[in-house]
């Protein structure tokens, strides 16, 4: 089997993005990320593909202790009610496993089904860390050349401030 991850690493490369790149056992939680990761310095996510009750699908990229609150997630981002996407449909759509859900699976969406929306910290943040497709390793960029990846695929990030009080609903 052919390695997900390469095409993602030609596509930062002819970007002229560092990344650099750690393998461990495949890990599906952000509790057994926590577990295993050391001293990897930088912030770490968790990642939800969820999709409306429109069917609008979502790719929520929190930083790992930031609260969701599901049942409010959809006035957030400004949708109808949400629930988890099935698997099918992220393997469809990004291309990636449960456990594999990560920013840089935008690269497989080539018919940009899926809306990004990143949690303010990771935006403004200095080292991040995510899954490179493939669970049994984190690849380590920098906020700013995960913005210029995300940018080069045609997407715009919604940035949201989880921590801040949401907006009051208009009359």
């Amino acid at each position: 089997m052919s390695d997900p991850s390469t095409v993602l690493f030609d596509q930062l490369a002819k970007l002229g993005i560092e990344t650099t790149t750690h393998e461990h056992v495949p890990l599906f939680t952000v509790e057994d990320s926590q577990k295993l990761r050391g001293d990897l310095p930088g912030l770490h996510s968790k990642n939800l593909f969820v999709k409306d009750k429109k069917g609008a699908m979502w790719l929520v990229v929190a930083e790992e202790e930031t609260e969701i609150r599901m049942n409010h997630l959809h006035k957030r981002l400004g949708c109808a009610r949400l629930s988890f996407g099935k698997p099918e449909l992220l393997i469809e759509t990004l291309g990636v496993k449960p456990g594999s859900v990560t920013p840089f699976a935008l690269i497989n969406d080539r018919e940009r089904q899926v809306n990004l929306a990143l949690d303010a910290k990771l935006a403004r943040g200095d080292v991040l860390n995510f899954h490179p497709l493939r669970n049994d390793r984190t690849t380590t960029i920098s906020s700013q050349d995960l913005l210029k990846f995300i940018d080069s695929l045609g997407y715009e990030a919604l940035v949201i401030d989880f921590d801040a009080e949401p907006e009051p609903a208009a009359p």
